[in-house]
């Protein structure tokens, strides 16, 4: 399968991190964030792991690899999302002091639903989850652990997502989503918020990328990751490029289209938590302006870097691999090299943004057991 590379037509690199992207993601909102998970018990900094093999077969300086399997024990960077956003949800709550129960509703592809149900579990409350049809059992399963109810319906993420918007509108529950849509913006902004942690401890790992590749799905992630590089160092951040699969690529799509652009099918690919084919509209008013390129890799290339991270013994899941996948198949095209300017001194960033997720999964593509690969603390 082709992989596709574009410089982004809107990208405005000179341009400084205006009011209009601080009114959605800002360093200040951000420290807010951080200051409240950092509270939480069990937080710890994920590590950021050298591929010194991986780096000198690609020809560059270095491969850094944000490793977040370990996140509060879930398995993923989606811990620092949606739980974030409903304990900022208790809160408001509790000082309404309304007597009506604050329930929750989501959909997912599964770590953002685990996010949420864990958080409703920490604060008591009850959570609706709503997957699509090609949702793995694994994927449910781990969800149900933390006492969320889980429900199953017809079609692709973007179906779920509808679904979930409806029943709450029918029973007066509150979404949790890191997608946005006209009239609902304020909690996908908390959401993206939580996951501005990741990008706030690297830049306390000292981490200094001349590239950041990350992976697409909505652009949530992407979009904070994306904002502290932006507004951090402004007209000198690094070249950002986000990553998707060919079959769900939205945000690609929307760069060509140079708007916001729907895709439709079944979405279907191994990298579950991108299968997305609604952009939100709050990450676009980032990655709009502010990303360099956007890439769409196959399956096989999510594959590939999985088995590669397994001689590190990381164990990766299959969407957070993408943003790896992409530099590597960017790096063996002289041409996209060219475009994205990787040079030997280049220091390329990859955010993993998820463990195995889904054991039965990633035994099928690995090979092995992920308790027998995953060797990082």
């Amino acid at each position: 399968m082709p992989i596709d590379l574009i410089a982004n037509p809107l990208l405005e690199r000179m341009r400084p991190y205006g009011a209009d992207e601080r009114a959605v993601l800002s360093l200040d909102k951000a420290a807010v964030a951080m200051d409240a998970i950092s509270s939480w018990p069990g937080y710890k900094v994920t590590p950021l792991i050298a591929l010194d093999d991986l780096a000198r077969d690609a020809g560059v300086a270095a491969i850094l690899y944000k490793h977040e399997a370990h996140r509060f024990g879930l398995k993923s960077f989606k811990a620092l999302g949606g739980a974030y956003a409903i304990e900022r949800l208790v809160a408001a709550h509790k000082a309404s002091a309304s007597s009506k129960p604050l329930v929750v509703t989501s959909a997912t592809d599964g770590n953002h639903g685990r996010s949420v149900a864990w958080g409703a579990k920490r604060h008591g409350i009850r959570a609706i989850i709503y997957i699509h049809e090609t949702v793995s059992e694994g994927r449910a399963d781990a969800i149900a652990a933390y006492g969320a109810e889980v429900r199953r319906v017809p079609g692709n993420y973007d179906d779920a997502v509808r679904a979930a918007a409806k029943a709450a509108d029918d029973n007066g529950w509150v979404v949790v989503s890191d997608t946005s849509w006209p009239g609902y913006d304020t909690i996908p902004k908390d959401v993206m918020q939580g996951y501005a942690v990741m990008a706030i401890e690297v830049e306390r790992q000292n981490c200094r990328p001349t590239h950041v590749f990350a992976q697409g799905g909505v652009g949530g992630m992407a979009a904070a990751v994306l904002s502290v590089e932006w507004e951090t160092k402004r007209d000198s951040r690094p070249v950002f490029t986000v990553v998707e699969p060919d079959t769900a690529a939205c945000l690609f799509e929307s760069a060509k289209a140079k708007g916001l652009t729907t895709v439709g099918g079944d979405l279907d690919t191994i990298m579950a938590g991108l299968a997305c084919g609604e952009p939100s509209i709050l990450a676009w008013n980032i990655l709009g302006p502010g990303t360099d390129a956007f890439m769409t890799i196959p399956d096989s290339e999510a594959a590939a870097a999985m088995r590669a991270l397994a001689k590190y013994g990381i164990a990766a899941g299959e969407s957070g691999v993408a943003g790896l996948a992409g530099f590597l198949a960017a790096a063996r095209d002289p041409a996209m090299r060219k475009l994205l300017g990787i040079e030997p001194t280049s220091r390329i960033l990859c955010y993993g943004t998820e463990g195995a997720t889904d054991p039965a999964v990633y035994r099928e593509i690995v090979g092995r057991d992920d308790a027998a690969v995953e060797r990082v603390a």
